[in-house]
């Protein structure tokens, strides 16, 4: 048996790039190795191999909401607005709005018929991904409109969760949004499974036993209760964490998201928390120590409100919006450029309702001032039911009126810590 020739492996290996002159002519482009037809195409780099590209395709989206009686077309749109800004936030593209006048959202496809058919025809004219409703779906609704569009429908709940989802950061985040997505699930199981065939056990063991919907409700159920019993050790631990700044007066931004709470925390505290122009962008509870003149105080950031908060969210966030629940002042951040800013302020003041916190005393801070021509003070009622209330008017971005921000906190919290703390030798 001959045996290996390293001068040999040379010689072949030369002869692949035709380096050797006693090898055979490379081919061309118009040659074929086993001499047929056809062309032999040039072997690629490695960079013109790979063509998977991990950049995110945005994914583009028909907005549909139905405006009911006694609502207006303007203000239905106006939601639709909002509803493209969650879009954008998520990650995508609205390429078209509808709106249809309705007495009630129809109880099987949430539009009616003729309505029905005018978005399948923009879903194939602008070949759209998804289709986003501007509410809550019941589950047949969902299962109904997913049929008769064959697409994936999403309604606004699920749009929130998945801003939450994609900006839920640490461990009590993610365990929150993780439950509040659960829990809306639960109901919606049939949608999401097309072999509902009955699992069989071994020899002795046929017999119906559960549906695979079955086995998925129970163990989605056992999730619930792991994750439930996970945030309540999270609740103690923050209930420790708050039981040890009680030695302070506690003052909580609450507002509707994306107002500038962030972008104030950072201006009176100094600090350098997340502040961007996106919905949601801050989940967790951000707290930070200010003191201004001799007298200091804890400011904490909270979670926005938004229109049609789910409630799935706000039973998770519990641990989150204790915070405000236990705070001796809220300062309710109002953005005065908003054109639907009233509305705005009426959501956030039934979510403080729903957490036992509007009878707290309040400053109405109304931001962004520096966006509008003429800012002229509200004349609305829509007030916190609560006799101590203040307004003043800022720009956070601008630092417009800050200082005046500062003497009216001084003024409040210096009054409670008197109260509270009348032995503490701070003011004095």
């Amino acid at each position: 048996m001959p045996s290996w020739n390293p001068n040999k492996q040379g010689k072949f290996r030369n002869s692949l790039d035709g380096s050797n002159p006693n090898s055979s002519p490379k081919l061309g482009e118009g040659d074929h190795p086993k001499g047929g037809g056809g062309v032999c195409q040039k072997r690629l780099s490695p960079q013109q191999r790979n063509t998977f590209s991990t950049e995110e395709v945005p994914e583009r989206a028909i907005l549909v909401a139905v405006c009911p009686a006694g609502q207006t077309v303007e203000r239905a749109e106006e939601y639709l607005a909002e509803l493209e800004f969650l879009l954008k936030t998520a990650g995508g593209i609205a390429l078209k709005k509808v709106i249809q006048k309705l007495e009630r959202p129809d109880t099987r496809t949430y539009v009616g018929s003729g309505k029905l058919e005018e978005i399948k025809e923009y879903k194939q004219a602008l070949d759209a991904d998804i289709i986003v409703v501007d509410d809550e779906l019941s589950p047949a609704q969902l299962r109904n409109l997913e049929k008769e569009l064959d697409t994936r429908i999403l309604d606004r709940t699920t749009l929130i969760l998945d801003i939450f989802a994609r900006h839920a950061r640490t461990a009590t985040a993610r365990t929150q949004v993780e439950l509040a997505q659960l829990q809306y699930m639960l109901p919606r199981l049939t949608r999401l499974w097309t072999h509902l065939e009955r699992q069989r056990g071994g020899i002795g063991m046929r017999g119906p036993g559960e549906t695979q919907i079955e086995t998925d409700r129970r163990l989605i159920k056992e999730k619930i209760s792991a994750l439930k019993l996970q945030l309540a050790k999270l609740d103690t631990q923050k209930t420790l964490q708050r039981k040890n700044r009680e030695s302070l007066v506690r003052v909580a931004l609450v507002g509707y998201t994306n107002v500038g709470k962030s972008t104030l925390l950072n201006l009176l505290a100094k600090s350098d928390v997340l502040a961007e122009n996106k919905l949601f962008a801050t989940l967790d509870t951000t707290v930070r120590k200010v003191v201004i003149g001799n007298l200091p105080f804890l400011l904490s950031d909270t979670v926005g409100f938004i229109r049609k908060l789910p409630t799935q969210l706000v039973e998770s966030f519990k641990t989150t919006l204790d915070e405000v629940a236990e705070a001796d002042l809220l300062l309710h951040v109002v953005d005065l450029s908003h054109p639907d800013h009233e509305e705005q302020i009426a959501a956030v003041n039934k979510t403080l309702a729903d957490i036992h916190a509007a009878d707290k005393p309040t400053i109405l801070v109304y931001n962004k001032i520096d966006a509008m021509e003429d800012p002229i003070p509200p004349t609305s009622d829509l007030r916190p039911p609560t006799s101590d209330l203040t307004t003043i008017f800022i720009s956070a971005a601008k630092k417009q009126n800050i200082d005046a921000l500062r003497d009216l906190l001084y003024e409040h919290v210096s009054r409670i810590h008197a109260v509270r703390y009348p032995y503490n030798n701070f003011l004095y």
